[in-house]
């Protein structure tokens, strides 16, 4: 399996870099979608999502509609089938996770136990 991002997630990310890659005519640069688990949260373990410009050996990295996604071996653990998908309703916007491996999750959704 992998890490899913949705249309809409992806759509997002693709938005997110454009803006980091600044001004029109400039060379682009190539950003990957880091995806990881650290300690700490409500629950135990939280979700990280951050835009970077390398990637290591040990990386798993996949393509999810045109978004380069990376994820290091020990997250994967806990994220292998997740689906991230991007949310933006009257009540707020942002990246919502749908892990099968969490056994509970906090309420707004950033943090999980397994």
């Amino acid at each position: 399996m992998a890490i899913i991002l949705s249309e809409m997630a992806a759509k997002e990310v693709k938005t997110i870099i454009d803006q980091q890659n600044g001004a029109e005519g400039a060379e682009p640069k190539k950003f990957y979608l880091r995806v990881g688990v650290k300690g700490g949260g409500c629950s135990g373990f939280s979700y990280s999502l951050d835009l970077v410009d390398t990637m290591t050996e040990t990386d798993e990295n996949w393509d999810q509609h045109g978004v380069p996604v990376i994820c290091d071996s020990k997250s994967f653990l806990y994220l292998d089938g997740t689906t991230i998908d991007y949310r933006d309703e009257m009540m707020g916007r942002g990246f919502v996770f749908n892990n099968p491996n969490a056994n509970t999750s906090c309420g707004c959704g950033s943090s999980f136990s397994v």
